[in-house]
Parts: structure tokens; sequence; C-alpha cells
């Protein structure tokens, strides 16, 4: 296991965006460039006294002086972006760990659908960007270009929009109930290229409406990537004892039914870095060499998961193997 590098940046720029967003720029106070970071990536911040909240980075992975998020002030929530939104000044130091990324843009480059909802369209800008550059750079056929499709209930709903308009051009397609356009994900999908990349960033409804206009067209489900932000409900899951061999020593753990495996870990000696212990951020991310694993987190993809797994949340049957 490798600690992340956890740094005091400075907040040098607030800005309020559509759809009561507060859009933040920060910046390290000595060193002129900040860790690299690939678009779909992430930051944790803490939050005084309320804990880690992530956040997606929206700028330009090239631009390596500042880190740009936007937080979306959420009246329902647990705290974080009411406090970031109220007490937050310029000139404030803010404890913020490097970034990683569970949302990564596909390897191979083809034809590319970005979907965002509201704030979802904060990982999905950065992507715009590197795609851009990209195709820009090789003059890429239109099959390997891409399109932006945004949702929102209205223009006074939708944060950076003026940021995305600039990023793509002609290549931006607005979803705005109150100018008559209201999402139709068949629509969306109707004259693209056979298995395009689909990836969809927002509320979990679009999501879902945006995954099954792709199953209903046949493309493989690898074709539809997405970022959630909700656990997975419990379902009829009903959790079993397993036992967790740590390869490098051999110890075996048994883990009850009624505890998580990053508890047991911990107890044991291994103490992974955890925040939502509910399979969203993707802390506590590890990896296994054997065994079957009940999949619980909704962060890795299909390809991840035949190697990764997240303790918090996900379990064995039987007896699995862990690279740890």
């Amino acid at each position: 296991m490798v600690a992340r590098l956890v740094m005091k940046l400075r907040v040098a720029e607030l800005r309020r965006e559509a759809g009561d967003v507060l859009a933040i720029r920060l910046e390290h106070p000595r060193r002129p460039q900040l860790p690299a970071w690939t678009a779909g990536a992430h930051v944790d911040v803490h939050v005084p006294g309320l804990g880690v909240r992530h956040y997606s980075l929206w700028g330009d992975p090239d631009d390596r002086s500042h880190y740009h998020i936007a937080v979306r002030r959420e009246e329902a929530g647990r705290g974080g972006s009411a406090w970031l939104h109220e007490a937050l000044e310029l000139g404030a130091l803010l404890t913020v760990a490097a970034p990683r990324n569970h949302f990564e843009l596909p390897e191979v480059p083809r034809r590319t659908l970005l979907v965002a909802g509201g704030i979802g369209v904060t990982p999905l800008l950065a992507m715009a960007r590197r795609l851009a550059h990209h195709n820009a750079r090789q003059n890429t056929h239109q099959n390997a270009d891409f399109a932006f499709h945004y949702c929102a209930r209205s223009r006074a709903a939708a944060p950076l929009l003026s940021e995305v308009a600039a990023v793509c051009g002609s290549r931006l397609v607005t979803w705005l109930p109150d100018e008559g356009r209201r999402f139709d994900a068949s629509a969306l999908l109707a004259g693209e290229p056979a298995e395009a990349d689909v990836l969809v960033c927002g509320p979990q409804r679009l999501a879902e409406a945006v995954e099954a206009a792709v199953a209903a067209r046949g493309w493989p489900a690898e074709c539809f990537h997405t970022e959630r932000f909700a656990a997975l409900p419990a379902g009829d899951l009903v959790p079993e004892p397993f036992e967790a061999v740590i390869a490098s020593t051999g110890a075996v753990l048994a883990v009850p039914a009624e505890r998580s495996l990053v508890a047991v870990l911990a107890e044991g000696g291994i103490a992974l870095p955890t925040s939502c212990e509910s399979g969203v951020c993707g802390s506590c991310e590890c990896g296994y060499l054997q065994g079957e694993i009940v999949h619980r987190d909704v962060v890795l993809d299909t390809r991840r998961r035949k190697t990764r797994l997240m303790p918090c949340v996900s379990r064995g049957r039987g007896r699995i193997v862990l690279d740890l």
C-alpha cells in the first residue's frame, strides 16, 4: 500500500455558478505544480469538523498550477457543502488528498458520448477537454470524435455550462425542459455508430435511462460507463461468513457474517484507508488473487473487478486470497 499525498491548498478563487454551485480554485501556497491527474479524477477534501468529501476535478489535466472543483449546496446533506458555501474564504487553507481516478476514459479511442446531469458535469468537462485536445492533435475521424449531452432543468440550473460550450462548441447538445427539449435516452443514441462509449455522470435515474437505452440497442455492457454517488441497495443479499488469506504472510482471517472485511483486516493489523464505508468513494480498494467475490461497490468496472475489490462492502464466498 502506498500512502496518498495530503496537502494544504490555498483557496485562490471562489465563484458562484448556476444551480447553487460554488466553483473553487485551489493552488499550492509554495509549489508551482500540483500532483498530476487524469480526466475523471476526484480529490478528497477534509471539511473541518465534518470529515472527508469527494469532488471531481473539472479543469485541464495539462495545467497543474491549480485544481478546480465545484460544490453544489445540498440542503439535505451532512453539512459539508453548506460549510464550504458559507464559511470558506479566499486565502483559506484546505486539506486535500492527491487525486485518484475511478472513472477513467476508455483506453481505446472511438466515438464517445458524454452525458452529464447537473453537477455531474464536472468529471465529464475534464474528459471533454482531453478528447478535444486529442482530436485536435490527431485530426481524428468523426467516428472517434465525441459529443457532450448536458441535461438540466433549465439554464439557470446548469453549472459550468459556459465552460462546456467553450470546450465543446458544436459538439454540445443541451437537454433543457424549459426550452422545450426534454431528455430522451433513445434519441441520444439515434444515428450513433455501433458500440460507441457512453459515459454518464448525474442522477441515478439519468444513468439508468441511458444504460437501458444502450442495452436496447444491443451494445455490449462494456460500452456503458458511469460514476455513482449512492451505495447499492441491500436487496436480497444475505451476508455469509468467509475466510480471507493474506498472500504476503499466509495469515488466515475469519470474517463473520455481521462484520465487514475492512474491519476484520484492521483488527488483524492491516488498516486500509476508509471514508464512506459504503462502496462509493473507493478509499479502501485492494487487490485479490484467488476466490469468488461478491462485489457490492459502485466504483469498480467489470474489468477491474477481476482483480480488485472494496473490502468495506464486498465479501468473499468460502475462501479468498488478498493481494496484501
